[in-house]
Formats: structure tokens, sequence, C-alpha cells
């Protein structure tokens, strides 16, 4: 701004595009005279709609720490100021396409700085933005171009403050009265400086877009939230509970507040060991696909088999009610019978060693043949204690009231033939004769014919116990 009298006859398009020229050749004189930086580093070529007082040598900083220094402005075929900023830091670089950067006030006198972001934080595992574009050819070649969209020039307190003194209380006053012709033509690209000159209405505005392309589902949300907060009133005393126990809660948890930072502490090591398990589950997944694909496929079947049991469910009913009774009935039951589960405990005990011996018993005896040896006795006893003669079977014993087999005095000589002991069947006496002349006749002819072995049903036949036993059987003795 002037406050020369003669910048009245000028428009006031043509006295904004002084002002900026001017900066840039003021600009240009300050780095002619510095006598520039030959040094090449990382050129960020960054736009801004107004440049003035922006001198080269002026820091470049990035979060308050100086990684660099303006190394040139120049203006742009838009009548925009591009100032170029040499960053010698290497963490810094390079700059991605949303960098931003904006002019600030560095002191009282009106020294200025640019104070630049990289690059925005972004959420985690999602990747950066591209890095910026490098101009191949004329003007600023070499340099990384940083538009002007992505900047802000603010209107500097100094220039604020200067509005109320002369000369540019004046200069002020004619740009307002011939502003209207001087920017009849402009008034997008006005609109545009105005918005990147406050921070605040840019950030807005993106918020502003952001509602709209969630216009729709903004809609939904005031919709589904009358009959959200309809069923929130009607659990509106257990929604206050939950908030009481919460209190509450947070209370306890400030109590065990370093028992819980102890477990925090221990989160990762414990994810740590989780992660072969989990893996293992991975593989058991993938494995146990083919069956669920298998189960997918035999739906039907299932769902037929699920609903068939509620019939079954039903037809059962009535013995888990029985059931039920019973087991009302069984809490009296089993304590009033308790003692005598107790009392017969204690009688068992005493039965161990017995029961015990007698296992060891029976397991011998049955290891041993005993079961075998015994069948072998009862048929053996059975076909001996058993005769027959020409009238058929007949059972011995020690009186006999008539038949041919009455006297048994052990006399071969007066002794009845065809007394012979057999469960044979036969067709007519003649045989029953044959077949028993053959039969032992005496206990002598049992031995003989079990010989050399001695022993039948696991008896030994010259026992001296076994042997009247013999002799009775055959009739040739008492028994004694």
């Amino acid at each position: 701004m002037s406050g020369d009298p003669r910048a009245r006859k000028l428009t006031s398009g043509r006295v904004v595009a002084i002002a900026v020229v001017a900066g840039v050749v003021l600009g240009a004189l300050f780095s002619i005279a510095a006598g520039g930086d030959e040094d090449d580093g990382y050129l960020v070529r960054a736009v801004f709609d107004n440049g003035s007082f922006v001198i080269p040598g002026e820091d470049v900083k990035i979060a308050g720490v100086k990684v660099g220094a303006i190394d040139d402005v120049d203006l742009t075929e838009e009548n925009q100021a591009a100032v170029v900023l040499k960053i010698d830091d290497p963490a810094f670089v390079p700059f991605r396409k949303d960098a931003q950067c904006q002019i600030r006030l560095q002191s009282l006198i009106g020294e200025q700085f640019i104070e630049c972001v990289p690059t925005r934080p972004r959420e985690e595992g999602k990747p950066p933005a591209p890095e910026l574009a490098k101009i191949d050819s004329g003007r600023g070649e070499g340099q990384h171009l940083l538009p002007a969209d992505n900047n802000i020039t603010p209107v500097g307190e100094d220039l604020l403050r200067n509005i109320n003194r002369l000369p540019q209380r004046e200069g002020l006053r004619l740009i307002i009265n011939e502003l209207g012709a001087g920017l009849a033509a402009n008034g997008d690209r006005l609109r545009a400086a105005v918005r990147r000159a406050n921070p605040a209405l840019k950030e807005f505005d993106k918020f502003a877009q952001v509602l709209a392309e969630q216009d729709r589902l903004l809609g939904r949300l005031i919709d589904e939230s009358d009959t959200v907060l309809a069923a929130w009133v009607e659990k509106r005393r257990e929604t206050a509970g939950f908030i009481d126990q919460a209190g509450a809660t947070a209370a306890a948890a400030a109590e065990r507040g370093d028992d819980i930072e102890r477990n925090f502490e221990r989160f990762p090591p414990f994810l740590r060991e989780l992660e072969p398990t989990a893996e293992r589950f991975s593989g058991l997944a993938d494995q146990m696909a083919p069956a669920l694909n298998n189960l997918d496929s035999e739906a039907k079947a299932i769902n037929a088999m699920v609903a068939g049991t509620g019939p079954f469910f039903e037809a059962a009913t009535p013995a888990l009610v029985s059931l039920g009774d019973f087991g009302d009935r069984a809490r009296t039951l089993f304590p009033a019978i308790r003692p005598l589960i107790a009392d017969l405990d204690e009688l068992g005990r005493p039965l161990r060693p017995t029961t015990n011996n007698l296992a060891k018993l029976f397991g011998s005896f049955d290891d041993s043949g005993g079961i075998e040896e015994l069948m072998k006795l009862i048929y053996f006893y059975t076909g001996t204690v058993n005769g027959v003669d020409t009238n058929g079977h007949y059972v011995r014993s020690a009186l006999v009231l008539n038949g041919s087999c009455a006297t048994r005095t052990g006399d071969d000589a007066t002794r009845p033939q065809n007394c012979g002991s057999t469960l044979g069947q036969y067709a007519d006496p003649a045989t029953a004769a044959s077949t028993l002349a053959s039969q032992p006749q005496s206990a002598e002819d049992l031995k003989r014919a079990i010989a050399p072995s001695k022993s039948i049903a696991g008896f030994d036949v010259e026992d001296e116990d076994v042997a009247p036993v013999l002799d009775y059987l055959f009739g040739q003795g008492d028994g004694r």
C-alpha cells in the first residue's frame, strides 16, 4: 500500500499488481546483493497469493526448528509470488503433495519467515502421499512445485495496525472506493484468496466438504436417532445404573492403577507369546475349511435333523419332568441313606483283604484252567454214575430194588453183565452188549485205559482217597 496521491488515478487492480511486482523486484535486489548460494539443495517452489516483505535469506522452519532458508522470490504468470525454499536438513525431505507452508511474522520490525509441514499425519498402515512433482523445464526448472492451494498467506499484524495510520488509512479508503470496479471480474479468485488467507476458513471448508460427502449417512443417522433415543429412554434407569456402576468401577480401577499398569506392560509380551498359538489356530482354520464346506453342503439334512429333534424333545419332556420330581425326592432320600452308606463303607473295609484274596483265587483258578477241568469233572462224573443195560439208562445207587444190576458185591463171577456206564443210544440190546464189553468194567480197567497219565478230570486214580471212590462207582466197594 502507498499513500502517494498519484495512486488515486490508478485502478485498484493495478495497485495490487504494482505492489506485488515491487515486492518481487525488491526481493530480487536483496538476493543479488547477498550474492546468492551456489550450493544446490532440495528446492521447493511454494506459491503464495501475496509475498510482500518476503526476502531471500530469511528462515524456513519446521515445527519451530530452522531447516533452511528462502533462496529466491519470483513472480508467476498468474501474478502470484513464487518463494523458492532451500531445505538444508535432509531429515525433512522430500516434501509430499499434502505439504503446507505459510508466511509468519518473526519480529516486530517486520521480519518474516516461512513455516512448513512436509507432510500431514496419516493413519497407521496408510501409505504416505506422493512426493511433490519436479518442474522439468521452464521457469523453476529442477524445483519441486508446491501450489498455492496448499499454502496460507495470512495478513500480518503489523499491516492491520498500520491501517489506522496515515498515509495507509488514505490508501485503504482509496482501495475500498475502487474495490468493486477493480475486482468486478475477479470474484472467484478473490474468494479463493480470502479463504487461503484464513487457515480457519480453509479447514472449515474441508469440514463442510466432508459433511457434504456424508450427507446421506448423516440423514440416515438423523432418521434412525429417533428410534435409538426412544429405546434409550425406555432403558434410562439401566443407563443411570450403568453410569453409577461405571463410577464405582473407575474408582476401583484407580485404586488398582499400579496393577493395571503392570498388566498393560505385560500385554505386549503376552501378545508375542500368543502369536504362535494364533498361527496354529490359523492353520487349524485352514484345515477345517474342507470339513466346514462339507457341512455346508449337508446343511439341509442337518436342518432337517434339528427340526426332527423337536418331537423327540416334546416326547422326552414328561420323562425329564419325572426325573426332576425324582431329583426333588432324592434331595431328602440321599441325605437319609447317607448313614447307611457310611455303615456299608465301614463293613466293606474289613472285607477288602478277603475280597482281594478271593479275586486272586478265582483269577488263578481261571488262569490254570480250573473251569475247563471242573466241566470235565461234571461230564465224566455224570457218565460214571449213569449206567446202561439192555433195558436202557439208570442211575447207580447203593440200593436197587429191581433190575439185573441189583447185586453189587464186587465178585466178577456173580456181577451181572452189561452194566457199564455210558450215555450212548443203542438200537437193540445186542449192540449195547457188544459195546459195553469193550468199556472199563473195573477200577483196574480204568487205570489201564488212562495210562500213562493215570489222571482223569485232574484226579490221580492211584491216590488213596480216590481209589475207594472208583471202586464204589464200579460196584466193587462201599466207598469208604
